[in-house]
């Protein structure tokens, strides 16, 4: 999927089915003077209805859908019969989808599981018929009830990708790189800056049959958490993953500078990202010879004292199933 089919961010206008009215029908029929009341009931105005597929990554499939209107309600007829049911509008989400209040902003729910259905604007209730209103001292009554209206709301879907490992990193930082030999994803790699443009999804297999999922998304920059770069758009789309893996290129100027500029990111983002657990991956270090990492790990040492690093080499497959082991070991915890 390209660039541009990849959809998180809709703005869409949904409108529920009104009730049908209620029938004030009086019973006629041959040798039969007085036959009384017989109105049925309004049928019930169609709902709005959010249901979770685990099978769509995206919202690009809403991208040109800007309203959702549901049927509306039949009325009631004669010989107490209810009017028919509006049809249902059914909007299929991918999972990981959160819904808010376009005006308040408002977080209403999330969709975090397969089949998982809500209601997001109920159908109006048929109005009763006459027969509903009839009585000793009222045996005609000639009124019925109307269907209740419409429920309208404008609402925001935001998609945050469901995965259980998040890739953190400057651009060309070897986040797809990583991506495409851990899995069997085939992301952009190129030798540009921003080469990402939307976040990429890989399942990681592991051992005995067992996998987990990492997602890459767009490089972060210094200054991302107001809106610089591409990364703080995406920032989101990591805020469910249990695990933070940042990755710092080994030709960097300063590891550990880099690092605690992309901590301060998501700090400055959201404060609640340095809960989870982390790990700094040291990447293309073939560049660097036996003698020059012996120096870099004496640094470092010091500089991530209580955070676990590593060194691996995505091009030169070094340090790749060490990696696995100990990312299956944090999320297994």
């Amino acid at each position: 999927m390209t660039e541009g089919n990849f959809v998180d961010y809709v703005k869409i206008y949904i409108a529920s089915g009104k009730g049908g009215k209620g029938s004030t029908h009086l019973h006629r029929e041959k040798f039969i003077e007085k036959g009384g009341p017989d109105g049925g009931d309004g049928g019930r105005g169609g709902h709005v209805i959010l249901v979770g597929n685990k099978n769509l990554w995206t919202l690009y499939h809403l991208k040109y859908t800007k309203h959702v209107k549901a049927g509306h309600g039949g009325d009631g007829g004669s010989s107490r019969s209810t009017g028919s049911d509006g049809e249902d509008k059914i909007i299929e989400v991918p999972l990981g989808t959160v819904v808010k209040d376009k005006e308040t902003g408002e977080v209403l729910f999330e969709v975090t599981e397969h089949g998982e259905s809500r209601i997001v604007a109920k159908g109006g209730k048929g109005g009763l018929g006459n027969w509903h209103f009839r009585s000793p001292t009222n045996q005609t009554p000639r009124y019925s009830q109307p269907g209740m209206p419409s429920q309208e709301e404008d609402m925001i879907l935001e998609l945050k990708v469901l995965a259980d490992v998040g890739l953190v990193g400057f651009p060309n930082a070897g986040k797809s790189t990583l991506l495409s030999v851990l899995t069997s994803a085939k992301p952009k790699i190129a030798d540009y800056a921003f080469t990402t443009l939307k976040p990429n999804l890989g399942i990681v297999a592991y051992r005995d049959f067992q996998s987990f999922v990492i997602a890459d998304i767009p490089g972060i920059i210094e200054g991302a958490a107001e809106g610089k770069g591409l990364g703080h758009y995406f920032l989101r789309h990591i805020e469910r993953n249990s695990t933070l893996l940042f990755l710092v290129p080994a030709d960097a100027d300063d590891v550990k500078k880099e690092y605690e500029i992309l901590l301060d990111e998501l700090r400055r983002y959201n404060p609640e990202m340095l809960d989870k657990d982390r790990l700094i991956v040291v990447s293309k270090s073939d560049m660097l010879d036996d003698e020059l990492k012996a120096e870099m790990k004496q640094e470092l040492d010091v500089a991530f004292k209580g955070t676990d690093y590593m060194f691996i080499s995505s091009v030169a497959q070094q340090g790749l199933q060490e990696l696995k082991d100990k990312l299956w070991k944090m999320l297994n915890s």
